[in-house]
């Protein structure tokens, strides 16, 4: 098993920046995809985005090309979501998740999941 820890999380106006960290421990030997997810207060947990094991394939949704980038150091075990931009319709939990099935986004490939990190961003 895998367990995952964000951090990194906060408050910031619009237009602002924030870089959230998820540390992975356990079985990292393991060649995890991971992913970040959102959820909204009332809405369903949605994809963000995700990175494969090695690095060199990622995957971002619409809402957010362009103003995120995800990366991971492995010497750290650890994954990164830099988010530039924000709006006020980033505010939400971010959750970051390990999957050995690829950096899909989907979140039924996903079998480990960390607790979450409050984003909130003022108007």
């Amino acid at each position: 098993q895998v367990q995952l820890v964000e951090s990194g999380g906060g408050l910031v106006q619009t237009g602002g920046s924030l870089r959230l960290s998820c540390a992975l421990s356990g079985r990292t030997d393991r060649s995890y995809a991971v992913g970040w997810f959102h959820q909204a207060p009332g809405k369903e947990r949605e994809f963000v985005a995700a990175i494969s094991w090695g690095g060199g394939t990622t995957n971002y949704a619409d809402s957010v090309k362009g103003r995120f980038t995800i990366s991971r150091d492995n010497a750290k075990n650890t994954v990164y979501l830099q988010m530039n931009s924000l709006k006020p319709e980033d505010t939400a939990v971010y959750y970051c998740a390990a999957s050995l099935y690829g950096s899909g986004r989907y979140q039924v490939n996903y079998d480990y999941w960390g607790q979450g990190t409050q984003v909130t961003v003022s108007s």
